[in-house]
């Protein structure tokens, strides 16, 4: 927008006011231009000049006119929609988690692939499906610290299949608690778990679904639902029939290499538990049918056929680098604020 702005001295100098048009057509000639720089061919106009009405009273003192020049577009220009979705959120399910962890089965509302609060689709392959029940997992399995004091027995009460996710689910008691853990691939009614929180000199060998700290753990040894930091909770490795692998120690940390190939620098604190995850065939056995897809609360897809010739060939990347997890920790502050007062 071109705002032009005239002060004439007399009253004959307002009332001459072709001089003040002739002004107006040389701002519309520069408005022309501008637009011809800055706007798309054939999409925009200038808006015409308006100047002041002369009174009918006399007038004395300087006087004013103005002149006002509007560039504006007028092609079509959609609003804004910011994308559905959260980055690496699935919606597929809400759970509603009560106040207290309870052994209840909770109940589950699908979304079937849209967002709670919009409504839109995220997700186009997510609808249908079973409604399943909610077993809520304990991801932090408590024990004692002391060296001198015997780890913490679990009783395995019942593996159980659960149709939120994809590995057994196992009910443990221990005292007058129970609570549900994922169950490892040998895990059976009858069992006993123990639970140590203290990092001996020498490495323990546990059994299977023992949780102990990485420290504590031989080389070499089998692990899943590993913290990512110390008293997080079982974070990684969470999927049927997968595990980790604790392959060096360096100092107070502990090297594991999770299913990704991708090597992990964590704490020797953290906890993990012994051995790998239940439900092994779960990633080789076909689904069988369009109907049994249908059931698990995948849509179908497009029915195109694409043929996969490799003509690109296969990437050769150089092995991931460790990395390491460590707690956050605000940064300080070093900046220095300066004020002048008294000027």
């Amino acid at each position: 927008m071109i705002h032009a702005h005239i002060h004439t001295n007399t009253v004959h100098d307002r009332i001459e006011s072709s001089a003040i048009c002739k002004l107006a057509a040389a701002y519309r000639k520069i408005a022309h231009t501008v637009c011809q720089k800055t706007c798309p061919p054939r999409r925009c106009f200038v808006g015409s000049f308006s100047r002041v009405r002369k009174p009918w009273w006399p007038v004395r003192g300087p006087a004013a006119a103005s002149c006002q020049l509007v560039i504006s577009r007028d092609y079509y220009k959609p609003k804004y929609v910011p994308k559905p979705g959260i980055k690496g959120k699935a919606y597929r399910r809400i759970v509603h988690f009560k106040d207290e962890y309870t052994v209840e089965p909770l109940e589950v509302t699908n979304l079937a692939g849209r967002d709670p609060v919009t409504g839109r689709v995220v997700a186009k392959g997510i609808g249908g499906g079973i409604k399943h029940k909610y077993h809520w997992i304990n991801w932090l399995r408590d024990g004692p610290t002391d060296l001198n004091e015997k780890p913490k027995e679990e009783r395995v009460l019942e593996v159980l299949f659960d149709g939120c996710r994809t590995s057994l689910v196992a009910l443990v008691g221990s005292g007058k608690e129970l609570y549900y853990i994922l169950a490892t691939m040998n895990m059976k009614e009858g069992d006993i778990l123990r639970v140590h929180k203290g990092i001996p000199r020498i490495p323990i060998f546990p059994n299977e679904g023992d949780c102990y700290p990485l420290g504590a753990l031989p080389v070499g040894t089998l692990v899943n639902c590993v913290e990512k930091y110390p008293g997080l909770g079982g974070f990684l490795i969470h999927a049927a029939g997968c595990c980790g692998t604790i392959t060096e120690k360096q100092g107070d940390r502990v090297i594991v290499k999770v299913p990704s190939k991708k090597p992990f620098s964590l704490d020797q604190r953290c906890m993990a538990t012994v051995g790998r995850l239940s439900n092994e065939l779960h990633g080789v056995t076909p689904i069988g049918s369009a109907q049994r897809n249908r059931e698990l609360g995948n849509r179908p897809r497009s029915g195109l056929w694409q043929r996969k010739t490799g003509r690109h060939g296969r990437k050769i990347k150089p092995p991931p680098r460790v990395r390491a997890f460590d707690p956050y920790e605000p940064k300080k502050d070093n900046t220095w604020q300066l004020t002048l007062n008294g000027l």
